[in-house]
């Protein structure tokens, strides 16, 4: 409920207090604010409940679960899978429940779009999840956890379209924004939730960036636990 409730909050606060003096393109009589920043809110969602999930291997290390798991039987890369499908599910399904206010903004999905919704959200979920685990692996302050996700994860949700469009953003942010890789996850949900929006890129694209985010993040959270130190001999 905590999870939800704030970006909930922060969706009619923000969404309310555009209102209609937003406009998503030249035409008038443009999307509400409300709906267009609802795709934003999903993610928004995702981002804290991925990221915030990993914190829990700086604590595993502190507390000597982590060193026990390690030094198990069982190849690493299911130890990395394990946790990071974990992650995965409980912001996917989070995430997926925040559907439940779709139709206040005049969305009603088809089975079809609701699948391709639900594959959206996961691959968004996973690679996050994943790059929470990649930040958190080699640290042992959850203070330096937090540092981490104020400068670099909530601007990379803030240039991710989620509250402004990337048509009308200065050169030099729609640069940054396509950049972004959770750009085309907003951007995705979206397509999928307001087909008639305008769109920078099309629904093929963006899943195809978003499962070459997902398997990169896989890959490098794969490599950092994979990777061994050796200490020279006294």
């Amino acid at each position: 409920m905590g999870v939800i409730a704030s970006p909930l909050l922060f969706w009619l606060v923000i969404g309310s207090g555009f209102g209609t003096s937003f406009r998503s393109g030249n035409a008038a009589g443009q999307q509400h604010y409300l709906d267009y920043f609802y795709p934003g809110a999903l993610i928004m969602i995702v981002l804290f409940t991925s990221i915030f999930t990993m914190m829990s291997v700086i604590e595993d290390r502190k507390e000597g679960f982590l060193l026990s798991v390690m030094v198990a039987p069982v190849p690493r890369s299911a130890i990395v899978l394990g946790k990071v499908l974990g992650g995965t599910t409980l912001s996917a399904i989070q995430g997926l429940i925040f559907l439940a206010f779709a139709p206040l903004v005049g969305v009603h999905l088809t089975l079809g779009d609701f699948l391709l919704v639900v594959l959206v959200v996961f691959l968004v979920s996973f690679a996050l999840t994943a790059l929470g685990f990649v930040i958190a692996w080699p640290m042992d302050s959850t203070q330096a956890f937090h540092a981490i996700i104020n400068l670099f994860l909530i601007p990379l949700w803030l240039l991710s379209g989620a509250l402004f469009p990337l048509s009308g953003a200065s050169g030099w942010l729609r640069l940054i924004m396509r950049i972004n890789p959770l750009t085309y996850g907003v951007e995705a949900l979206r397509l999928l939730l307001y087909p008639q929006s305008p769109a920078v890129s099309s629904l093929p694209v963006c899943v195809a960036a978003l499962g070459m985010f997902t398997i990169v993040m896989f890959g490098l959270s794969f490599s950092m636990v994979n990777r061994r130190t050796t200490k020279p001999a006294a």
